[in-house]
């Protein structure tokens, strides 16, 4: 599985999650708009959640109800921008 993220089952399906610490609101708003093109070129759409500092990324595959190929090839992308 990818560096630091954890699989998680919940109601609607399992989920990968990884909280990135950005240092402060301003890094953690860049790094959303960092994951943007990212997230537009796969096609792939994260739930995001900023919280000051830090930012939560969660990845499924909402068509098939859990993670996929997609997810993980997107959370590998998103790692490479840390």
């Amino acid at each position: 599985m990818n560096q630091g993220w954890e699989r998680v089952q919940t109601g609607g399906g399992d989920k990968l999650v990884k909280e990135f610490d950005r240092g402060d609101f301003k890094g953690a708003v860049a790094f959303l708009n960092a994951i943007l093109p990212v997230a537009e070129a796969a096609n792939h759409h994260p739930d995001i959640r900023i919280s000051w500092k830090t930012v939560e990324v969660t990845l499924s595959t909402h068509s098939e109800g859990t993670v996929t190929d997609k997810d993980f090839a997107l959370a590998d992308e998103i790692d490479g921008l840390s």
